[in-house]
């Protein structure tokens, strides 16, 4: 099949997008009448579609579960969202929490605050609480009232401490119903709800007498009972649900009876409108995706056949779902298809992974391997070996917090510079950094071109934030970026059709040789971890060693020439002529930066921003040309150090003063994005260093 591989025609994958369902006239005029209702509210309370709602448990609890029944409802509602998971690197027992953003229009980040906290343990109700906003609302269960907040083994003991001193202040109880009060004081709506009951209530309907294997469903329990205040139409709840649980018609049945029983039991508890309402609004074909499915599917359009990984976070989770399919269609043109698949091959270590998808890579098929910081740094020596030996290897590196196993499950950008030196000498490399799903999902495909055109290990550079937060995006188009395989050898020529030896290294002005793979007849050639003559035989020679480092950094030049400006950065402006600050960035804080810049502009602050997605080669001419002239240059990362900032002085000469970090291993937000940023404008004449603390 890996030969095949090599000499096939490649196409793209079709990527099948499940179509909202459409509204039927009763449904419509409903939704209409409602729509029409939380207009006339809103004039008098707050807003429509335009929500942040979370949930929260212990881990294995169904979290992730509940908060993609959440999301997907609102999908097949048309409304965009944007979800933002924190979890544990435990498998069971701390807490995690799920924020998801709901909005009219697109969204590209979370924020601050929350509007609607389901919870349905104590942890989440007592960690979470103080951020919900007043007039937002807290459901819970009531049987947790007289919980002592120092009794819940699973809060660190600063946590408790913190909480049980700002009750204190306020002359509450530490408790859950000084939480409560708390809240209550705040304006916060409180809405009990005894799951307890809804259970049994289910049990009895569905013939089941034990409770206890109904207890899971408590999760759903919460999301119904959301969408009851929020006035959405339950209907999308009971299409998510069996999405959720598509292949389990029980599961589907006894959560779909719970959910219609905590919905009404939610309904009876409003006396009045709540503040905050969803309304479908007109449907449009929309992918909810997560970071590492966004790349899988990118990998399977752009023709990646082999990809090897050792578990672990957040990058597992892309060979997992690559595994889940590892069979789809691929499209062959005028309405037909054929059948192609993956092979996904877990290995004892990442030694073995590097080194398996180079052997796959050298036979032609498209190889990659996927991994994150501690993984990579086992890949080191291999990662040389395939630079020495020229090879079209794909890398895909999920950053974490560092270093040693730092924090496995928690956001951080502190590999670039790593990433850009890692492995003993020089050799080029190309490096491009994804900034939201779009990006990762097309970029994906566009690091197997760089490989092949330009013979050079790429690495595909993400972070946890964007590897496990999801959005709503529009259907990517599989056909948008072309196949590219440079100069790949095919057909039944014979070694190099004069009767001289195949040079698989030959000495080429713009550094790329003519490549075979392995065992076409006729190309017989030399791999070795040594420096090399032409053919691949070991030489020390100094003048062949000039030669041919000369001949492998010359590719870098000629990348740099041949990739598109539009693949090397992207450059936003707001509609206000004269900029007032320009802000450098790369990766997932592009999102938040873009939700942000519309704040700004409210506000009558003009700004720039420059996200660099491609830092090798580095586009150092553009990255001179936009910064030279900026009124007020203001670097952003996720970082301690500002190690972008670092870079761009090292290639520009330039020296980004102002710097807004964040390294406490959560995301940054809009809302700190926003209120920074006025911050270093509010005194541009100081050299500011702004370190943001946001998240829990």
């Amino acid at each position: 099949m890996l030969a095949q591989t090599a000499t096939m025609k490649w196409t793209a994958v079709s990527v099948r997008v499940p179509t909202a369902p459409r509204m039927n006239d009763v449904t419509a005029q409903s939704a209409t009448t409602r729509l029409r209702e939380a207009k006339t509210v809103s004039r008098a309370i707050v807003k429509v579609n335009d929500l942040s709602w979370m949930t929260g448990g212990p881990q294995g609890s169904g979290v992730d579960s509940s908060a993609n029944i959440f999301a997907g409802a609102c999908v097949l509602g048309g409304l965009w969202t944007f979800g933002l998971r924190e979890y544990y690197s435990s498998i069971k027992g701390p807490h995690s929490y799920f924020e998801v953003r709901v909005n009219g229009d697109k969204i590209r980040s979370h924020v601050n605050n929350v509007d609607v906290l389901a919870t349905f343990d104590a942890e989440t109700l007592i960690r979470h609480a103080d951020e919900v906003t007043s007039g937002g609302g807290i459901l819970y269960d009531p049987t947790f009232a007289n919980i002592e907040i120092d009794r819940v083994d699973t809060i660190e003991t600063p946590v408790v401490l913190r909480i049980k001193a700002r009750l204190a202040k306020q002359g509450l109880p530490g408790t859950v119903t000084g939480i409560l009060d708390e809240a209550r004081k705040r304006g916060v709506n409180l809405f009990p709800i005894q799951y307890n009951d809804i259970i049994a209530k289910t049990a009895a309907q569905i013939g089941e007498h034990q409770l206890s294997k109904l207890s899971r469903i408590v999760n759903v329990l919460s999301v119904s009972a959301s969408f009851a205040i929020l006035g959405f139409d339950e209907t999308y709840l009971n299409q998510s649900i069996e999405r959720a649980f598509a292949s389990k018609k029980k599961v589907v049945d006894m959560n779909e009876i719970g959910a219609k029983l905590a919905y009404d039991a939610a309904k009876t508890q409003l006396k009045q409108p709540f503040p905050f309402q969803l309304q479908p609004i007109q449907n449009q074909p929309r992918l909810l995706l997560m970071g590492v499915e966004a790349v899988a599917l990118g990998k399977l359009v752009g023709g990646c056949r082999v990809q090897t990984y050792y578990p672990i976070t957040p990058a597992a989770d892309e060979s997992e779902f690559l595994e889940s399919h590892g069979n789809f269609d691929i499209s062959a043109g005028n309405n037909l298809s054929q059948k192609g698949s993956i092979l996904v091959t877990q290995t004892e270590d990442e030694i073995a992974a590097i080194t398996m998808a180079t052997g796959a890579a050298l036979t032609g098929a498209r190889a990659a391997t996927s991994t994150s910081g501690p993984g990579f740094s086992l890949m080191v020596e291999g990662l040389g070996w395939a630079g020495m030996n020229e090879v079209p290897l794909v890398i895909t590196h999920y950053q974490r917090g560092g270093p040693a196993t730092g924090q496995p499950t928690r956001h951080e950008q502190g590999d670039l510079k790593f990433i850009l030196s890692a492995a003993h000498g020089e050799f080029p490399r190309i490096v491009l950094c994804s900034g939201d799903m779009e990006e990762s999902f097309y970029d994906a495909i566009r690091i197997f071109n760089y490989a092949e055109r330009f013979q050079m290990p790429s690495i595909h550079l993400i972070d946890k934030g964007l590897a496990n937060n999801s959005m709503t995006i529009s259907p990517p188009k599989a056909d948008l970026v072309p196949i590219q395989r440079g100069k790949l050898i095919q057909g039944d020529h014979q070694g190099n059709g004069n009767g001289e030896p195949y040079r698989r290294f030959a000495f080429t002005e713009d550094g790329v040789s003519p490549r075979a793979v392995l065992g076409m007849p006729g190309y017989r050639f030399w791999n070795t971890g040594d420096e090399h003559d032409e053919m691949g035989h070991i030489e020390e020679d100094p003048d062949n060693r000039v030669k041919m480092m000369t001949k492998r950094m010359t590719k870098l030049e000629t990348s740099a020439k041949e990739i598109p400006e539009d693949e090397k950065f992207n450059f936003f402006r707001s509609s206000k002529k004269q900029a007032d600050v320009t802000i450098v960035s790369w990766g997932s804080t592009k999102g938040p930066i873009l939700d942000a810049m519309k704040l700004l502009e409210r506000d009558g602050i003009g700004v720039e921003f420059l996200q660099i997605r491609l830092v090798s080669p580095f586009p150092t001419e553009t990255v001179k040309q936009k910064l030279a002239g900026a009124k007020l240059v203001v670097g952003i990362e996720q970082n301690y150090s500002g190690q972008m900032a670092a870079v761009i002085a090292e290639k520009t000469m330039i020296d980004v003063k102002n710097k807004i970090v964040k390294f406490n291993g959560r995301p940054m937000s809009q809302d700190e994005i926003y209120q920074s940023v006025k911050q270093v404008i509010s005194n541009p004449a100081q050299n500011r260093r702004v370190v943001l603390t946001h998240g829990a």
